[in-house]
């Protein structure tokens, strides 16, 4: 596939920072699930707990019943991601159809989920992470050699060696540098400018920043207000056309279409394009 991978987001959460409650129950998120399939989504990423700033977390018995079912039924059409950062959760996951596993603690938050990873032969998805919603916030700090891009690939280059220590295939695992956890906005920006130390250990690379606050204060109006999250999707747009450039592998997004359509303005450019003649015969 010559662009990045679209992976659309699931949030079967009451809370999530950017569609919280809308999805939360099952029906409701099958069926966006299924427009975002229409829209061309790659893979669905079907999460139950909310990982913004400050989340509580749910009960394990209620993650599982929030994912499971929508699993099992979008997994019939469709290439499913789990988002989740516990191994029973994965474990059930899996056994519904995902064949996914997006751990957004890399394995530092439950690590037999990297035993029940590598059980199912699934793909692994290792986020850079520090700490757990309540807390990351305390953890922003990069003044070490390299700053935050090199502290990122380097913590990332731990986790690897951890992922790949526990019988995960190494053509399984895809890195993801974590926008927004544990970082601050000029992190964000620090670490999106400069991906290649990251994409240097060899393996895929996975970005989500869609509607992240990062680019809400970006957009800020004339009193400081932050956009809304609903509003960030052209700056959203225009981060998919960079990520493009730089080769990732796929990019984690809240609206496919708009992901999609700035996927083809990149690859239109990359190279020539059959347009079709308008009635008088235009190009």
């Amino acid at each position: 596939m010559g662009r990045p991978r679209v992976m659309g987001i699931v949030n079967v959460t009451p809370d999530s920072f950017s569609d919280g409650g809308r999805y939360v129950e099952p029906d409701a998120a099958v069926e966006h699930g299924r427009r975002l399939l229409a829209d061309g989504a790659d893979v669905l990423d079907i999460g139950g707990e909310s990982t913004r700033p400050g989340a509580t977390r749910p009960l394990v018995s209620e993650e599982l019943d929030r994912v499971v079912p929508v699993i099992r039924e979008l997994s019939r059409d469709a290439v499913v991601s789990v988002d989740t950062m516990r191994a029973e959760v994965a474990e059930a996951a899996l056994a519904a159809g995902a064949t996914i596993v997006n751990d957004v603690s890399g394995g530092l938050a439950d690590p037999r989920i990297l035993e029940v990873t590598a059980a199912a032969d699934a793909v692994y998805v290792a986020m850079h992470w520090r700490a757990h919603s309540t807390r990351m916030a305390d953890f922003a700090t990069y003044d070490g050699p390299g700053g935050v891009v090199g502290t990122v690939a380097a913590e990332l280059a731990e986790r690897l060696e951890v992922v790949l220590a526990a019988g995960i295939d190494p053509g399984r695992v895809v890195l993801d540098p974590g926008l927004g956890f544990a970082k601050r906005g000029e992190h964000n920006w620090e670490l999106l400018r400069d991906l290649d130390p990251v994409t240097a250990l060899g393996q895929p690379v996975l970005v989500g920043a869609s509607r992240k606050s990062f680019l809400g204060r970006l957009l800020a109006d004339g009193g400081g207000a932050p956009r809304p999250v609903e509003e960030r999707e052209h700056a959203h747009a225009a981060v998919v056309v960079h990520l493009a450039q730089q080769g990732v592998w796929g990019v984690r997004v809240h609206d496919v279409r708009a992901t999609r359509d700035a996927l083809a303005v990149v690859e239109a450019l990359r190279g020539p394009t059959p347009v079709a003649p308008d009635r008088e015969g235009r190009p």
